[in-house]
C-alpha cells in the first residue's frame, strides 16, 4: 500500500509562485510514474504534469507549459511541482498520483487576482 501526502498549497497573488511536494510511503515509488492532477470547483479533475520513473520524461498540460515544472527525488520518495507565474485560473485542489493508482488527499492552491 502506498500513502501520499501533499503539502505546499496556499494563497498566492497572481504572478507568484508555489512549490508543491508529495511524499510517498512504501517501496514502489522509485519504480513508478508519478503525476499531478488538479480539480477546480465544478470542474473535472485534469492532468497537470506527468513524470517518468527516472524523471527523464516530463509532460505537461498545455495550460501550464512554460510555467510549471515537475521533478522527483527518488532517494526521498518525493515528487514536486514548481508553479510559477500563477494565474487565478490555476486555483484548484492539486492531487498527487503514483502509478495511476494511488492518490493523495490533495492540497488547495488559491490564486488571487
Amino acid at each position: 500500500q502506498v500513502q501520499l501526502v501533499e503539502s505546499g498549497g496556499g494563497l498566492v497573488q497572481a504572478g507568484g509562485s508555489l512549490r508543491l511536494s508529495c511524499a510517498a510511503s512504501g517501496g514502489i515509488f522509485r519504480f513508478s510514474t508519478a503525476a499531478w492532477y488538479r480539480q477546480a470547483p465544478g470542474e473535472q479533475r485534469e492532468l497537470v504534469a506527468h513524470i517518468s520513473t527516472a524523471g527523464t520524461i516530463k509532460n505537461y498540460a498545455d495550460s501550464v507549459k512554460g510555467r510549471f515544472t515537475v521533478s522527483r527525488d527518488n532517494a526521498k520518495n518525493t515528487v514536486f511541482l514548481q508553479m510559477d507565474s500563477l494565474k487565478p485560473e490555476d486555483t484548484a485542489v492539486y492531487y498527487c498520483n503514483v502509478r495511476e493508482t494511488y492518490w493523495g488527499k490533495g492540497t488547495l492552491v488559491t490564486v488571487s487576482s
